[in-house]
């Protein structure tokens, strides 16, 4: 019986997460205003960072299992951002404090300037709706 190679990677998860981020920046970089639509893609990034930093313990997990310490702290310090940058972006969506929208596309430039993009793949109902399903997690008060 041959190895058992798991197609659906936290790995390539990322990096389908991280194609994602930079599509929503670009467009987001080309709306002339906020809208509603421009208010979902930020949502839709927040889940995006969300789910990034969700599976990087797993990823690092898979090197502390082979013995290799310092290569999983270092992975986990290179994608220590993900989690913080949505923390940083939900506390901005739910204190509607968006003029802080220019910074925080500054600070994941960087991220996603490696990820070239000819075309636009991901579709527009990715994120319709994001906005709203991200407000109803805003605690209460």
């Amino acid at each position: 019986m041959g190895r058992v190679i798991n197609t659906d990677s936290t790995g390539k998860q990322r990096n389908q997460l991280m194609r994602t981020a930079a599509e929503l920046l670009r467009r987001l970089s080309q709306k002339p205003d906020l809208d509603a639509d421009a208010k979902d893609m930020v949502a839709l990034l927040v889940y995006c960072l969300r789910e990034i930093d969700s599976g990087i313990e797993s990823s690092a997990a898979a090197w502390e299992k082979r013995d290799y310490w310092m290569k999983a702290e270092e992975f986990r310090q290179k994608w220590a951002w993900a989690g913080q940058m949505a923390d940083a972006l939900q506390a901005m969506i739910f204190n509607d404090d968006w003029q802080r929208m220019p910074q925080f596309m500054l600070k994941l430039l960087p991220y996603v300037a490696d990820i070239k993009i000819t075309k636009f793949t991901r579709s527009e109902a990715l994120w319709h709706g994001a906005y709203d399903r991200l407000m109803q997690e805003k605690p209460a008060g």
